[in-house]
């Protein structure tokens, strides 16, 4: 069990992707992202989201991120976010999204 001030450390923003590569030297299929954050600026994160998205169809989608995890490196590449979604039964993920569109950056609350 973690406690409040545990999870108050996390920061979960909303973003939107604008760029998605593919990530050719990841081990599983996956895509490296650029994503705005508004005044918190631009990260970079791997996914492996290959199975419901294409590069095409995640530009300009808002995703749900946690941004205040120290960049952690990926084959060549170094992510800077952790893009949220749910497994799945398949055990691939969808993306967590807002329903309305919001300002790049807000927080989870």
């Amino acid at each position: 069990m973690i406690n409040w001030q545990d999870f108050e450390k996390i920061e979960i923003r909303v973003g939107t992707i604008i760029e998605a590569k593919d990530f050719i030297n990841a081990k599983k299929p996956a895509y490296q992202l650029t994503i705005d954050f508004g005044k918190l600026g631009t990260k970079k994160s791997s996914a492996q989201i290959t199975h419901y998205y294409t590069k095409q169809n995640l530009i300009g989608k808002q995703i749900v991120a946690i941004v205040n995890f120290p960049p952690k490196q990926i084959a060549n590449f170094f992510s800077e976010c952790l893009v949220l979604g749910v497994y799945d039964e398949n055990n691939h993920v969808i993306l967590l999204q807002p329903d309305k569109l919001t300002t790049n950056g807000q927080p989870i609350g």
